[in-house]
Parts: structure tokens; C-alpha cells; sequence
């Protein structure tokens, strides 16, 4: 793909299509978009280039790390102010100024945030397009980025948002591995205060520019292309149709599991790690009382597991994406409390009546065929209580 340039639209787009993508997680979409209304009274016009990573340019993943519920309330000054003071320690880390950002998954706020710093060095960087993911994952060792040798995780620059620069939080962690980095980075962040900007796999002269070949290519265009149809469209499009549109555009299998059922449980936690795990339960009556059929997701940020009353193997399991869908609103959502308030009231217990259903997506090829990918999300379903057999790439 030769060099596009992204505007306030298409940043909202992506917003809107990466709450359907993203299985659950990758931030806040409630937060992405009051972030995005800040952005759109910014002086200046927003113009970010974004490619396919070109093997010649310094680069690295950039994120927020930590629990959605945590940076609940995230707003633009502190996205930017993480960035900033993350890029700054990565680029000391390293020797080397930093000319591009990828993210590292699909969400409604960690495709925005190397958007987002791309803004804040105007000329000089731009975005790749693509992440390790095609979807939100809880943990880093679940990404393409760990499947190249040659493309080590550290030095691995972690910052807080503070203001001055006296106040900064930061560290600079060496790891061997994504699953190291993960471990040191979770007591990281949850002293933060429970999330972190993070800049990791660095890729420059150094190694050969390793990005290369070690990320899925094009899922900023499909975020932004299935943001497009949900935002155009003069009504809600029908569960069937979202699901088309997501086959059509990322060329992976795409099917409604339940439509129109209510959200009627909620079950949520912040572990020592910084991640939030729960428990969503959907019924197709908004009165638990009167349903004649219960579904059930749990998560780790994002939603790895969705068993149903009526069978016994499950609806959809990770590495493939369970996606929220809502035709009540016309939009995706996230696990995150000021996302699923829409459509569940946490003071009563009760579902509010909007109506929500769930997609399941097919993992990209890729990330399936990453080694160690399956197995570490193996693991997270295993600690979920899963024993079964995986299904088949």
C-alpha cells in the first residue's frame, strides 16, 4: 500500500470499527471518543501519514498498557503526555530518534494512540499500517511481533503521564522475552497507578529493521473501512451485515453468535497485573427470570471464551475474536465499565433494554500460525478453567 494520510474522519472511523474488532478489549470506546471530540478543537488540521513499514525506518510498537477500568476517564493530555514521556526514554534507550510508530493491537484507543503521537512530531512520523494482533489480546506474548528472532521486545520504555518532567515515572526494561517483559512490566504500570505508555521492539539498523515481515498488514484499513459502514449508515446495519462487512474487508471468516440478547450480569475485577477480568453474562430476555437461553464471556480485558447453556463445547474461544455488537446503537463496544454502562446498569443489576449481539471473527492467519501464540493463549484459558481441545487454524 503506498502512503495514505488519515484526517479527524478517518481517525474516527477507526475508532468505531476497532470497538467491533478488538474481541472486548483495546481501550475504552466511550474514552476514544471523547478523546477524538478534544482532538477536533486542537488548532490545526489533523494530517497523518500511514504506510506499510518501508524496512528503512526507525521504528517501534507504541501503546498504553494496563486496565481499561484504571484509565477510565483517559483524555488527549494524557495520551499525549504518555507518548511523549515514553518515546523520550525509548529514544534514549535506543540512540536512535524514532521516525514511525505501529500499534501493537486493534482497540478503540491503542489503534489511536500512534496515531495520536504521530501528531505530535508533524514531518517526521508517520504510521504503519497494520498491528501484531488483527484483534485486542491481554497479554504482549500473543502478538506477531514475538514470532522474529531478530526482533527483540527490549529495550522496552515504559512512562507515566506526568506533566513536568521532574514528575515522570519511567523505566527502561531488558527481557529476553514478551512473556519476561510482561511480567515486569505488569508490576510496572499497576505503580503508576495502573496504566503506562509502553514502546517496545524497537526496530532500526540495529536488526536489520525487524518489523519487517513480523506484523499483519492492512488492519488500520480495515478498522477504519468497517468504522466507515457503521458511521455512514443511515441506520443501524442488522448483526448479518456487520459480520459480512468484517468478512469482506479483512477476508476472514465472520459470524453473529447470538443477536439481539441483554446483557444481564457483569462480573468485573482488577488483578495485581493491571489486567481486568470478568465475567459477562447474556440472556435473550432483559429479565434473567424469563430466558430461555444464557450465554457467557470471560475475559481478560478482552473476551476469550463464550460458552452457551444450550451446548457443550464452546460458542467461540480465543485466539479468535468474540466481537460486541450492538444494533441498538449502531456501534462496538468494550469490556471497559463506562463502555457496558450503555447497556448495563451496574447500580440496579439489570440490563438497561438495549439490545447487544456478539460476532465471532476467525483469527488472522499469521497470528495463528505465530509460534507460541496459541500456546500462551492456552494458557490464559486454561487459568480461565477451559480444558478442551483448541480448534483447528
Amino acid at each position: 500500500m503506498g502512503a495514505i494520510t488519515y484526517g479527524l474522519r478517518e481517525l474516527q472511523d477507526i475508532a468505531s470499527g476497532a470497538a467491533v474488532l478488538a474481541s472486548g478489549g483495546g481501550g475504552s470506546y466511550s474514552d476514544a471518543c471523547a478523546i477524538l471530540r478534544e482532538l477536533a478543537v486542537q488548532p490545526g488540521t489533523v494530517s497523518i501519514p500511514v504506510q506499510d513499514y518501508d524496512g528503512a525506518t526507525n521504528a517501534c510498537v507504541l501503546a498504553i498498557m494496563g486496565s481499561p477500568d484504571a484509565a477510565e476517564g483517559l483524555n488527549l493530555a494524557a495520551i499525549t503526555r504518555s507518548v511523549q514521556n515514553t518515546v523520550q526514554v525509548l529514544q534514549g534507550a535506543t540512540g536512535a530518534p524514532l521516525g514511525a510508530f505501529i500499534p501493537v493491537e486493534i482497540g478503540p484507543i491503542n489503534s489511536l494512540v500512534p496515531l495520536i503521537g504521530a501528531t505530535l512530531y508533524p514531518g517526521g512520523v508517520w504510521v504503519v499500517n497494520g498491528d501484531g494482533a488483527g484483534r485486542a489480546v491481554p497479554q504482549l506474548p500473543q502478538t506477531t511481533f514475538t514470532g522474529n528472532p531478530e526482533l527483540a521486545p527490549c529495550p522496552a520504555a515504559l512512562a507515566s503521564d506526568a506533566q513536568t518532567a521532574a514528575d515522570v515515572q519511567s523505566a527502561v526494561l531488558g527481557a529476553a522475552t514478551a512473556a519476561q517483559v510482561e511480567t515486569l512490566a505488569g508490576g510496572v504500570v499497576g505503580g503508576f497507578g495502573g496504566y503506562s505508555g509502553i514502546a517496545m521492539w524497537p526496530s532500526n539498523a540495529g536488526n536489520g529493521y525487524a518489523l519487517s515481515g513480523s506484523y499483519i498488514p492492512g488492519t488500520l484499513e480495515q478498522a477504519r473501512g468497517l468504522g466507515e459502514f457503521l458511521r455512514n449508515a443511515a441506520v443501524p446495519p442488522p448483526t448479518g451485515a456487520v459480520a459480512e462487512a468484517i468478512q469482506m474487508l479483512t477476508g476472514r471468516s465472520s459470524w453473529p453468535v447470538v443477536t439481539n440478547f441483554y446483557i444481564t450480569g457483569v462480573t468485573q475485577a482488577t488483578t495485581s497485573a493491571s489486567l481486568d477480568t470478568g465475567i459477562i453474562r447474556l440472556d435473550n430476555n432483559p429479565d434473567p427470570s424469563l430466558s430461555t437461553e444464557t450465554h457467557t464471556i470471560y475475559n481478560l480485558n478482552e473476551n476469550l471464551l463464550m460458552y452457551s447453556s444450550l451446548a457443550q463445547a464452546p460458542d467461540v474461544l480465543a485466539p479468535d475474536s468474540i466481537c460486541y455488537y450492538s444494533e441498538a446503537t449502531g456501534q462496538g463496544f468494550s469490556n471497559a465499565s463506562d463502555d457496558l454502562a450503555l447497556y448495563f446498569d451496574a447500580a440496579t443489576g439489570r440490563s438497561t433494554g438495549r439490545a447487544v449481539s456478539v460476532l465471532a471473527v476467525r483469527a488472522a492467519p499469521q497470528l495463528y500460525n505465530t509460534p507460541g501464540v496459541v500456546a500462551s493463549f492456552v494458557a490464559l484459558l486454561r487459568n480461565l478453567g477451559y480444558a478442551g481441545a483448541m480448534p483447528a487454524a
